[in-house]
């Protein structure tokens, strides 16, 4: 247990930040570079908890990596070459790792345990099994394979067309990685565009993959090739000083080579939506993905609506938004965010905790949270929730606080962005 007792700062903040890579980015990069055929290069990759299971997870079948501060050296052989591994898998707390590697383990000819910490084995898999079963994969575990720990044996699979039933990329990506082994196409639709990293990082990777709107077709017709990727900034990462100097009154802050994916942009539209001062610069392309610079300056923010289609593209970000809207003039309200209830805790819950016990206006609904502005945080004691946005929302909360705020654990931090307090430190002029 790290506990953190933060003072209130009544300065402003200022500077220029590199957040970490991208969390989403570094998984599939991992995930993709392991299968194909080279060498690939991954930089600025993400050293967090989560992204790290990742990497073990291929160490166990045999794969190379080799990994020099945030530069990953992959020396893919294909699938043909990935071994059985000698011991149950463990993803630890990322829902990521797990639910993408089931769509690529039902696919390979051995047999694979999976296994998670506490929280993770609480999360729902059945959404990421139901549909591998329907392409003839053989998985078994609790509640029918509900929740991990998981049995997989591996097999030939069959390519189906399948409709998310709920706006899920993780779903999406499970599916699409199933296809690499599937007979025939395998077709992915959605009625909500969700971020679509997978997607992309498997045309750089030469796979046989065709978007057309919202369906996605993949096929076993190509290997892998591998290529070099460049991880950009995490955009939900950002969320956090973004927010922060929206909310401390006289600050101005620079993010350099933060993701700017239209499926994940959702923050930047809320903040404007919201009247926040935010400049975009020096947009780029790399490896699929674009980037560039983003400055905040702090000023007068009112209240919204937040809704519908735009919830998939900041469904992360909640947590903070929710904070930046308790210094908001007005109500804001957030619906359509019953996803929240099923991340690494019930998100709607420890938001409204967290804010309440810190003096905010707030009540949650059955798929959101409704915040009423503008009031000033006190302080208190944080339960984190091991919940890493939890408690990174909860040290931004303690800039505009006028208490002191007592965070019971921060370890969970580690699990996105181990710098994180570090970067802050830096900005507090």
């Amino acid at each position: 247990m790290n506990a953190l007792k933060l003072h209130p700062y009544p300065k402003a903040l200022s500077g220029e930040l590199e957040v970490p890579g991208d969390k989403s980015i570094s998984h599939r990069s991992v995930i993709m570079g392991s299968i194909a055929n080279g060498t690939t290069k991954v930089s600025h990759f993400l050293d967090g908890e989560d992204c790290m299971r990742t990497v073990q997870v291929f160490r166990s079948m045999g794969v190379s990596i080799e990994k020099k501060g945030s530069t990953l050296i992959i020396e893919g052989k294909g699938t043909a070459t990935l071994k059985e591994p000698k011991e149950p898998i463990y993803f630890g707390n990322s829902g990521t790792t797990a639910r993408l590697m089931l769509g690529l383990l039902a696919g390979l000819p051995f047999f694979t345990a999976v296994y998670g910490d506490p929280y993770l084995s609480n999360r729902p898999m059945d959404r990421v099994v139901t549909p591998l079963k329907e392409m003839d994969a053989v998985i078994d575990g609790r509640g029918n394979g509900s929740y991990v720990p998981l049995a997989i044996r591996g097999k030939k699979l069959k390519g189906i067309h399948y409709a998310l039933p709920i706006k899920s990329a993780q779903v999406k990506s499970a599916v699409l990685l199933a296809g690499l082994h599937a007979e025939g196409d395998t077709i992915v639709s959605e009625k909500t565009t969700t971020r679509n990293h997978t997607e992309n990082m498997l045309q750089a990777f030469n796979a046989d993959i065709t978007m057309d709107g919202m369906y996605t077709t993949i096929t076993n017709k190509r290997s892998l090739q591998a290529t070099d990727v460049y991880v950009p900034g995490d955009i939900s990462s950002a969320a956090f000083f973004l927010v922060a100097a929206s909310i401390v009154p006289g600050s101005r802050l620079r993010m350099k080579n933060v993701g700017l994916n239209q499926t994940r942009t959702g923050i930047i539209e809320v903040l404007k939506a919201m009247g926040a001062m935010i400049e975009i610069t020096n947009q780029q392309s790399i490896s699929g993905e674009l980037l560039g610079d983003l400055t905040i300056t702090s000023t007068e923010l009112h209240g919204t609506v937040i809704e519908g289609d735009i919830i998939p593209r900041l469904i992360d970000e909640i947590p903070v938004i929710a904070l930046l809207a308790t210094q908001a003039d007005g109500t804001t309200i957030i619906r359509n965010a019953e996803e929240l209830r099923v991340k690494e805790t019930d998100r709607i819950a420890a938001v409204v905790n967290v804010l309440s016990t810190l003096g905010a206006n707030v009540e949650s609904t059955t798929d959101g949270i409704i915040i009423y502005g503008k009031t000033n945080l006190t302080g208190g004691h944080i339960s984190t929730y091991n919940d890493h946005r939890i408690a990174m929302m909860a040290v931004i909360a303690s800039l505009v606080a006028q208490e002191e705020v007592i965070l019971d654990d921060t370890s969970s931090i580690t699990v996105s962005y181990p710098t994180f307090l570090k970067d802050l430190q830096r900005i507090m002029n």
